[in-house]
């Protein structure tokens, strides 16, 4: 079995032990460090990696530096951008993940070496799996936690489409869309491509820690003229509004009266974060039944899943992202291959589907819930 090829580049030199002990696993192989930019663009022709796990502040050349010469030269390798957890390394995370950065992992979290390689463990490792996938991991799914409701798989014999409840096609009323990996760019190529005038208000789970999500509203909001803003407790939902999912918070919404409101909460998380997709797919479907529209971008793991399911009981649609366009076709392929979804379609399609599901079909002669 060929092992993934990791060269770490990071300047501390305890933290390049650090991250090269904890990825100590039979299918990964660290085949070199670097401390800093340059010397990385050096090694990469010598010892051939498949993925870099890279740094962004290191003297001489800095990680986006870097990170630019790598996908001019060499646009295959895998990068994960290993960030500090602050408001100054967010913004500069989400600049790496805008100038092609595949990942990343705020190592800030972790303040002991115990601590750190334990957060190597639970989540670069996975990335680095999950990016690089061998052949028979098909759509590069996360490994599960210990106590993790199991999505069934469904790669070799893909389920019926699910039942309908809805005789005719209802006009959408809301979309409710789920991404993690490469889920900031995905969001950005789609919001590009939504009209000005766009009908539908716009909720978004992204799997991202606190200030991560604010930065990503904001960055997100110079690509579209629509509203764009993180989730807001008791804000009412209007037309042409995006809310993201604020970082540690499951997001929902509920009903009052005649408006619909966003409600925040802190819930254990869900397949092992926080905010998740099902929650709020879940929330969406019990109150807009029929009139809900799910969509499932790029990412690890199958968060989603369930909450697919609920939206397609209660006669709700379904899109996914096709693996071709797709960083990891974990969630969205999961969503495919279980037959939840009304149409996989490539990233730049996406937008299309979401506009014609807003002007097609019958509206609802009654709200559901």
């Amino acid at each position: 079995m060929r092992r993934i090829r990791v060269l770490v580049v990071d300047d501390v030199s305890m933290v390049r032990r650090l991250v090269v002990d904890a990825l100590s696993d039979p299918e990964i192989q660290v085949v070199g460090v670097a401390a800093n930019g340059r010397e990385a663009l050096e090694k990469i022709p010598v010892v051939h990696p498949d993925l870099l796990v890279l740094d962004y502040e290191m003297p001489e050349m800095d990680g986006l530096e870097t990170l630019i010469e790598v996908r001019k030269g060499y646009p295959s390798i895998r990068v994960i951008i290993f960030s500090s957890h602050t408001r100054h390394g967010a913004k500069l995370t989400l600049d790496a993940l805008w100038l092609g950065a595949d990942d990343y992992v705020a190592k800030g979290q972790a303040d002991n070496a115990t601590a750190a390689t334990q957060l190597i463990r639970t989540q670069l490792l996975p990335k680095i799996k999950a990016l690089c996938p061998r052949p028979e991991d098909a759509g590069g799914a996360a490994t599960e936690t210990a106590g993790e409701r199991r999505a069934p798989d469904m790669r070799a014999t893909p389920r019926p489409a699910a039942r309908r409840t809805a005789i005719a096609p209802v006009r959408a009323e809301i979309v409710a869309i789920g991404a993690s990996t490469g889920g900031p760019k995905a969001l950005a190529t789609l919001f590009e491509a939504l009209p000005s005038d766009f009908p539908l208000p716009i909720v978004i789970v992204q799997h991202m820690p606190p200030l991560f999500t604010r930065h990503l509203a904001e960055r997100l909001g110079t690509r579209t003229s629509l509203r764009c803003a993180e989730g807001v407790e008791g804000a009412a939902l209007g037309a042409g509004q995006i809310w993201i999912a604020p970082g540690n918070h499951h997001m929902i919404l509920e009903r009052d009266r005649t408006e619909i409101r966003i409600r925040l909460t802190s819930d254990p998380p869900v397949h092992s974060v926080r905010p998740a997709v099902d929650p709020l797919f879940r929330s969406v479907a019990e109150i807009y039944g029929p009139a809900a529209l799910g969509v499932v971008l790029t990412g690890m793991g199958h968060d989603g899943y369930q909450g697919c399911e609920r939206i397609r009981d209660l006669g709700g649609a379904v899109l996914v992202q096709d693996e071709a366009s797709s960083v990891v076709w974990g969630m969205p392929g999961i969503v495919a291959r279980s037959g939840l979804a009304d149409k996989i379609a490539p990233l730049d399609e996406i937008a299309g589907e979401i506009v014609r599901h807003a002007s097609i079909g019958t509206r609802r002669k009654a709200p559901v819930g």
